[in-house]
């Protein structure tokens, strides 16, 4: 029997030994009090079928994670290519036989529906970090202009669905590969100024009308109370009635008398905010910088250029969802649609971020002892 019991010890021990341990427990407590606020979220209705549902996706993540994190950085370099290929092919599809409320998101795959764009928030990282690894860093012009050819193409057949929340969120992953494989700081003024300069064009010719209402409540949500301005205002009451520690858990007004729209999806986070206070707060946010310092850990311990511009991207990335949603429902950003990762309901987001962070974790457990 001890014999048995340490053969099975040793074998849970090697499936296990490539998941990075600080960064999975992190995970593991968002994901924890991501299910218990989603359950108060949805009520007595709801709540349960939300937090099964939700927990089957974390499941299916973590499977992701796992298998991905045994895949050597030098295995999925060679991968790259065709996995940011395949990726493309949905991201055209989704605009034929597409369906969401405000465009063409989603793909009806009958088991499940596929978001494409989150594919690309995986794709677009590894692709950047292939092929910046190739060049001369810091980048030249040349390399710059072929980066950004990289990252127009997927953000523009987003932004076409439309979705401009998640587009602008991809195409931020391609900027922080490019800053962190030594872009001058000049160049970003560059792009910012350019992006300043064709805001009046895009207005005119590209913003549907609920995006413009969207950055107009943005600018002054009291203008409509009743209407475009009713999201940011619950959510805004919803923040300041927790107060220090919170109302408690399942005491929400907001969210349970259904002051807050979204509230299991994109505002989740102010029902957080409503049941556990400046406290419940803290502890997540800390979470979550934990996760982000650990990724950027992890790239700067890594031993080659693709594996630390693959583990830094994604790791800042993670950052941008977290402030985005944040500021979002808070009202320091116009609402986009961007989910709080790990607490917000939805499966292929959860999926993908899982997956992505198994791929951190790869960089980690394949990091050569010595030698580049």
């Amino acid at each position: 029997m001890s014999d048995l019991l340490r053969w099975a010890f040793d074998l849970l021990r090697h499936l296990l030994r490539t998941l990075d341990w600080p960064l999975l427990l992190a995970l593991s407590a968002l994901m924890g009090i991501g299910l218990a606020v989603l359950y108060s979220a949805g009520g007595e209705a709801q709540g349960s079928r939300l937090m099964l549902a939700q927990g089957a996706r974390f499941a299916v993540g973590l499977a992701a994670m796992w298998g991905l994190s045994r895949v050597s950085p030098v295995r999925l370099r060679g991968w790259t290519p065709g996995v940011f290929m395949v990726s493309l092919l949905p991201l055209a599809l989704v605009l034929f036989i597409g369906t969401g409320r405000h465009g063409a998101h989603w793909i009806d795959l009958k088991l499940f529906y596929l978001q494409p764009s989150e594919l690309m928030k995986i794709s677009l990282p590894m692709m950047m970090a292939w092929y910046l690894h190739r060049e001369p860093l810091p980048p030249s012009i040349r390399t710059v202009l072929v980066a950004g050819a990289l990252v127009c193409v997927p953000t523009a057949l987003i932004l076409l669905q439309p979705d401009f929340g998640t587009g602008m969120l991809v195409a931020a992953s391609g900027i922080f590969a490019l800053l962190l494989a030594g872009l001058p700081w000049w160049w970003v003024g560059i792009g910012v100024g350019s992006v300043a300069a064709a805001a009046p064009v895009a207005w005119i010719w590209f913003l549907r009308p609920y995006q413009k209402d969207r950055i107009l409540t943005f600018l002054n949500p009291e203008n409509d109370p009743l209407g475009t301005g009713w999201n940011i205002i619950q959510s805004k009451i919803a923040i300041g009635g927790g107060g220090l520690t919170g109302k408690g858990w399942g005491q929400g007004s907001q969210s349970h008398l259904n002051y807050l729209p979204e509230h299991t999806t994109d505002f989740i986070f102010a029902v957080l905010s409503e049941e556990f206070g400046w406290v419940g707060v803290a502890v997540v946010l800390a979470l979550y910088l934990f996760v982000v310092g650990r990724c950027l850990w992890i790239a700067m311990d890594a031993r080659d250029t693709y594996s630390r511009l693959l583990a830094g991207t994604l790791g800042l990335s993670f950052f941008v969802y977290v402030v985005v949603n944040g500021g979002m429902i808070s009202g320091v950003l116009p609402v986009v649609g961007v989910p709080m990762p790990l607490l917000s309901y939805g499966g292929t987001s959860a999926v993908s971020l899982l997956a992505g962070l198994g791929l951190v974790m790869a960089v980690r457990a394949h990091r050569p002892v010595h030698g580049y």
